[in-house]
């Protein structure tokens, strides 16, 4: 589609945007408050002047980091727009309505799959349905690992770089995956959905972002592809630098938040001694928070973490009066400016957080 007959059927998109957000009340009130200044998640001038000068498609990404690889990939034809802000979490968050919007735009949406963002599920055959979506989960070939249950873990160190039991991928990121969010979300579960957070899984994640773009957009084909390239050695680089901070710190036994991070964990052999909650939206019983309480006062973890998404009140009663030292990780880049270094910033702050708890800094 060129670019004039985009923008003259941009407001018939907005009309259908409108016609749905009465239909899916259910899906558009917010499960939790979102944070000042969430709407100032758009495009700079400057991302907006490249795309008036080279127009690439139009798309949506799910969460920041999503979003930061797709912003590099397109640069120099154009610039992404991000879903959700960093505060509000995917497990349980809604659409506003000028989000829906945004969706009905879209002419790909780039997202992790229904295992991270289910609110999703419904809403995006109903708001995009012409879109090419892309549960960048189905990639084939990626290395999943499976969810690991809430409480102990037994503090088994990872093998540095090994894949786990792995998903074929189902889908042809280029291809309109029009069955991936037909598939039952409990299901698809089994798996943990936290791919992002391995550098070395997020130059697949780029690659495939540049594939269903250029597929959306053959004529920025090879630009994608270079900018992807270009971005593997950076993340290569990153990669570098994080393995040698955590060196150190293999052996230390943390508790993190909730199963956020076994990819994190796995590509650099940390060692997490269990997880506080199987999701974020849902609290732990009394049998695990007295397991994972006897192992802090037995000394065997180091450091438990809580995450900005959520209140950090359980950890503090899960702590309280143990002298282990504690500190927050962020899975998702709570305040960070949205685009091509936000990955980066995301996870060199991760490092940071992880090394000054671990090494007592």
């Amino acid at each position: 589609m060129t670019a004039p007959s985009r923008l003259r059927t941009a407001p018939l998109r907005r009309a259908f945007a409108g016609a749905f957000i009465g239909a899916l009340g259910v899906f558009l009130a917010p499960a939790v408050p979102w944070p000042a200044g969430a709407e100032a998640q758009a495009p700079t001038r400057a991302q907006n002047l490249a795309q008036a000068e080279t127009p690439g498609p139009r798309v949506v990404a799910s969460i920041l980091p999503l979003h930061s690889l797709a912003a590099a990939v397109m640069q120099g034809r154009g610039a992404p727009a991000l879903l959700l802000p960093a505060g509000s979490s995917p497990h349980d968050a809604g659409l506003r309505p000028s989000q829906a919007a945004a969706l009905a735009d879209a002419e790909v949406v780039l997202w992790v799959g229904p295992a991270l963002e289910a609110f999703l599920v419904k809403a995006l055959p109903a708001l995009a349905p012409g879109a090419r979506r892309v549960a960048l989960m189905d990639l084939p070939g990626l290395p999943l690992r499976p969810v690991r249950p809430a409480g102990l873990w037994g503090g088994e160190p990872h093998d540095h770089g090994a894949d786990a039991e792995g998903g074929e991928g189902g889908h042809d990121v280029a291809g309109d995956v029009a069955g991936d969010v037909a598939r039952d979300v409990a299901g698809a579960s089994r798996f943990n959905p936290h791919i992002w957070l391995d550098p070395e899984i997020a130059k697949r994640l780029a690659g495939g972002i540049a594939e269903a773009l250029a597929a959306a957009d053959p004529a920025g084909a090879a630009l994608y592809r270079r900018n992807a390239a270009a971005l593997a050695r950076r993340l290569d680089a990153l990669d570098a630098r994080i393995a040698a901070r955590l060196a150190p710190l293999q052996a230390v036994p943390f508790i993190v938040f909730h199963d956020a991070y076994v990819y994190y964990e796995a590509r650099y052999g940390l060692t997490a001694w269990g997880g506080v909650t199987l999701a974020p939206n849902q609290p732990p019983g009394a049998r695990r928070l007295a397991a994972l309480r006897a192992a802090i006062r037995a000394d065997k973890v180091a450091c438990v973490f809580s995450e900005p998404q959520f209140r950090p009140a359980l950890v503090d009663t899960l702590v309280a009066e143990t002298g282990v030292r504690t500190a927050s990780l962020d899975p998702l880049g709570v305040g960070l400016t949205p685009g091509p270094e936000a990955y980066f910033r995301l996870l060199e702050n991760l490092t940071d957080s992880v090394v000054a708890c671990l090494s007592g800094g």
